[in-house]
């Protein structure tokens, strides 16, 4: 769905500054919509910083590309599991990863906002025990969960496993001399 600039700045202010307040920073993506004067006015007039992401830019740490590319995994997973109806699904898989354990901040996102664990009926019962009471829209919610928890750690996994084949631990000397190499890429403007 395609929507106006006016609208996207009202569902940014709906859905982002309503729960988070105005950030002081966002990395987003080079959409033409997020380059564009009127999304550039609006965070300089809310005082956002708005840092441009891509593959081959510097401005990001790699952490929001894997970050993605996981979320893109995962999404993937739950479509074809759910045949195409992944939007059913899209407030699970969001409840999912702001609750999972994240090794960069040493908590869940939503632990790390809040201060304190998220309440939820997959940790209302002690670990083995498979009963659930209460309606059965609880249950299949809980369920569903249990599958896009299982789905995201596949992807992270696999997402691990792509940036392990090219992982080496290397350690320098100091006065020990290394070559740097430098692929410059076409079409990426500097900044």
């Amino acid at each position: 769905m395609r929507y106006p600039l006016e609208k996207m700045a009202q569902l940014y202010i709906k859905e982002v500054v309503k729960l988070h307040g105005i950030p002081t920073s966002i990395v987003s993506d080079r959409d033409p919509r997020f380059v564009s004067k009127f999304w550039q006015e609006l965070h300089q007039a809310l005082g956002t910083k708005l840092k441009l992401s891509s593959a081959y830019h510097l401005q990001t740490d790699g952490q929001s590309e894997r970050t993605i590319q996981s979320l893109e995994d995962l999404l993937r997973a739950c479509a074809m599991e759910y045949k195409g109806s992944w939007d059913q699904l899209l407030p699970l898989v969001e409840f999912t990863y702001n609750n999972s354990h994240h090794s960069s901040i040493g908590m869940a996102p939503f632990e790390a906002l809040y201060g304190r664990k998220c309440r939820t009926p997959l940790c209302w019962f002690q670990v083995g025990e498979s009963a659930l009471v209460g309606p059965d829209f609880v249950q299949e919610t809980t369920e569903k969960i249990k599958m896009v928890q299982k789905k995201m750690k596949a992807a992270q996994d696999r997402q691990k496993s792509y940036a392990d084949r090219r992982r080496r631990p290397l350690e320098f000397q100091e006065g020990e001399h290394v070559f740097l190499r430098f692929v410059p890429t076409t079409g990426v403007g500097r900044v």
